[in-house]
């Protein structure tokens, strides 16, 4: 037999092999997760499971603020951009930058907003977000952070899965493939959004190259989050079972014959389907809340907004998901920074204190980590551009931002990083995104390298060949 068929042969083989055995590639996939025996999590890809040590964070709620937040406006003030403001910066702190909209030579603009210290901690927080100054001794303020992307759906992307292009599993995905949920009532990762449009599209939740039963869920922000959770006339609860069973059971037929993975991930979807036309009334079912509660969050239960999707996040949470984002879209400012500051945290400064203000009194905020930021910062030169009617705005600044956590087993009442006089570069305990996400799975109880997915031939992580856990963000 000549080489060719002799390799043939052994591909065959092996083929055979797997497929008489039942062992398809998702199976081996599993074995990525340090080794362990996973039948059970094959069984059900989201039955509980433990991490890799014991975990300080048991779930997260991830406040996206898209478009990205100006930090020097609301948490890095820098009082010499006051002094220069309508002067270029130094050459030697521009020499070698580019951006999309403005020239590095464009004039400096000082801060929009006058800062006050808060707490015990001293956090200095910006006038236009009082409540979360209200709260600052439970935060985290990371003012350090750092990425190499400078548009918005790459730099989103980059945020939540690792790589600026779609394709990856997203951090939720990589949580719930980890830790499984504990509901089965209820989607393990769930996408609320609470503006028009996000840049990086459903690609910020996919579960990638993974089974797509470790996706995201994306839940409507209108009266009707979950549609059709009622059954349509002459169909009864015990028709729709029947249903659902024997699709089931045609739908393991042709799994068996392709040892395909997402047939797995389609039955799963069913049932879940079914459960939810069960547990979904009651989770929207906001008369459960108290007056206090709904003034807390400032809450209507009858119109969508930020604060009534971080009132559902809370309930989500309870409830036994494990991973919740709020996309809030309109923070991008190459325009009246000003308003638009004023627009948004008037949207959102309430609800996220009020969302750390009751994980904390329902005894959840221990275990639960909250992440508020953007995808990037903001330039500490002016945007003006008449014929684009801009002006009096900030440019894509990927060099700093600032973002904040609270919970979760992250250090409170503190300030973690700095960045120059200007606001420009970090230099002072600078964390990439890779460290970020390295933290996060830290806090989760895993380690970033050893928690993997096998596809395409290789072992993918989440943080890929970078990252480190940042020591001094955990408490």
């Amino acid at each position: 037999m000549n080489p060719i068929m002799q390799q043939q042969a052994r591909q065959l083989a092996r083929r055979t092999f797997l497929g008489q055995t039942g062992l398809g590639l998702g199976a081996m996939a599993l074995a990525g997760l340090g080794g362990r025996a996973r039948a059970a999590a094959q069984a059900d890809p989201l039955a509980p499971r433990q991490p890799h040590f014991a975990p300080k964070a048991k779930r997260v709620i991830h406040l996206f603020m898209t478009g990205a937040p100006s930090q020097l406006d609301l948490f890095d003030n820098k009082p010499e951009l006051t002094k220069m403001e309508g002067k270029p910066l130094p050459p030697s702190v521009i020499a070698g930058q580019r951006y999309a909209f403005i020239r590095p030579d464009a004039a400096v603009l000082g801060p929009r907003f006058k800062f006050k210290r808060h707490g015990q901690s001293g956090a200095e927080i910006s006038e236009v977000l009082p409540f979360t100054a209200s709260v600052a001794d439970e935060l985290c303020i990371v003012r350090s952070m750092k990425t190499d992307q400078f548009n918005h759906a790459p730099a989103q992307l980059l945020f939540q899965t690792g790589f600026s292009q779609p394709g990856r599993p997203s951090i939720g995905s990589w949580a719930i493939y980890g830790l499984g949920c504990e509901t089965k009532n209820l989607p393990a990762f769930v996408v609320l959004s609470t503006g028009a449009g996000i840049s990086g599209g459903a690609g910020l939740w996919s579960s990638g190259f993974m089974p797509s039963t470790y996706g995201g869920t994306r839940l409507r922000n209108g009266a009707d989050p979950i549609l059709h959770v009622g059954n349509p006339p002459g169909v009864d609860q015990g028709l729709q079972r029947d249903t659902l069973d024997l699709a089931a059971k045609l739908n393991r037929l042709r799994e068996r014959q392709e040892h395909d993975r997402e047939i797995d991930a389609r039955i799963n979807a069913y049932e879940m389907g079914f459960r939810l036309q069960a547990s979904a009334p009651e989770l929207m079912d906001f008369s459960q809340e108290s007056e206090a509660t709904l003034k807390l969050y400032g809450a209507d239960p009858k119109v969508p907004s930020f604060a009534r999707a971080c009132l559902m996040a809370r309930r989500m949470v309870e409830r036994g998901v494990r991973y919740v984002t709020i996309y809030n879209e309109g923070w991008d400012a190459h325009s009246d920074v000003v308003g638009n500051l004023r627009g948004n945290c008037g949207k959102t400064d309430q609800a996220s204190a009020a969302l750390v203000r009751d994980l904390k009194a329902r005894g959840l905020l221990d275990d639960t980590l909250v992440i508020w930021g953007g995808e990037f910062g903001r330039t500490p030169m002016v945007e003006t551009n008449p014929s684009l009617g801009r002006s009096q705005g900030r440019d894509h600044h990927p060099q700093a931002f600032t973002l904040w956590m609270a919970g979760g087993g992250v250090k409170a009442g503190q300030t973690y990083g700095a960045t120059d006089d200007l606001g420009f570069h970090v230099v002072e305990n600078p964390v990439d995104v890779y460290d970020l996400q390295a933290t996060l799975l830290h806090l989760l109880g895993f380690d970033h390298e050893r928690l993997t997915y096998h596809h395409a031939g290789r072992d993918f992580r989440l943080t890929d060949i970078h990252g480190h856990v940042v020591k001094g963000l955990v408490g």
